[in-house]
């Protein structure tokens, strides 16, 4: 399922510091992609469903998964894991923080539950004609991961139009940029959860960034979220 090349932990880097995000091409293939979507309907596969306009999130809907996690959820925490921490102690370098992540997912969980976030984030998510998400940071308490991994389920112009996966950028005494991600079916992009080193005339700065989804205009668009921390 995975191509330990597009793995490369500096090759994501460099397209996280180039783009503010670092696309993993054909991370999963249709069939997975077909099973992963056909999971929304199982009710006994989640701990709890989202109905954005209930809350002011946008339009459409989401699910987090319960554990046990489906395996090709559990294999991709886990294996796309290590190759993001190498990224994110580099920022935390970059940035003068203190904080360094552990090489394993299985190190962060544990971490997570020592601080109670003991509820798994990996999530599906559902849009129809009409839905979006509006710009956020997937936070969920104290100790927040600072990449998170979003896999397009359905293949944009053939099963939905509209629904771009879009970021702004802010950084200090500038206009927010807009990002705009192109993806395909069975394609994952690495982004930052709330933050990410840029280059200034100081050293590194923060810049801050939210994601989300423009409106979809026809047919049904379903991602997979892997957020590698858990919930409080």
């Amino acid at each position: 399922m995975i191509d330990e090349a597009a793995l490369d932990a500096g090759v994501l880097g460099e397209a996280l510091d180039r783009d503010g995000y670092a696309t993993i091409r054909g991370l999963l293939d249709p069939e997975t992609c077909a099973a992963l979507a056909a999971l929304y309907g199982e009710d006994d596969r989640f701990r709890s469903t989202v109905v954005m306009g209930r809350h002011g999130y946008g339009r459409g809907e989401y699910r987090y998964f319960a554990r046990p996690l489906p395996d090709v959820v559990q294999s991709m925490r886990e294996r796309l894991y290590p190759p993001v921490a190498a990224i994110a102690n580099d920022w935390a370098s970059r940035l003068d923080l203190a904080r360094r992540w552990p090489v394993t997912h299985a190190e962060l969980a544990a971490e997570c539950s020592a601080a109670g976030q003991t509820r798994p984030t990996p999530l599906l998510l559902r849009y129809g004609p009409g839905d979006y998400n509006r710009l956020h940071q997937d936070i969920y308490g104290e100790l927040v991961f600072p990449l998170q991994v979003v896999a397009l389920l359905d293949q944009p112009a053939r099963d939905f139009t509209g629904g771009e996966l879009v970021m702004s950028e802010g950084r200090a005494r500038m206009q927010s940029r807009p990002i705009v991600v192109p993806l395909a079916q069975g394609d994952a992009v690495v982004i930052p959860v709330r933050e990410r080193p840029v280059a200034s005339a100081r050293g590194w700065a923060r810049a801050t960034l939210r994601h989300g989804v423009s409106e979809v205009r026809s047919g049904k668009r379903r991602t997979l979220g892997i957020i590698f921390h858990d919930a409080a």
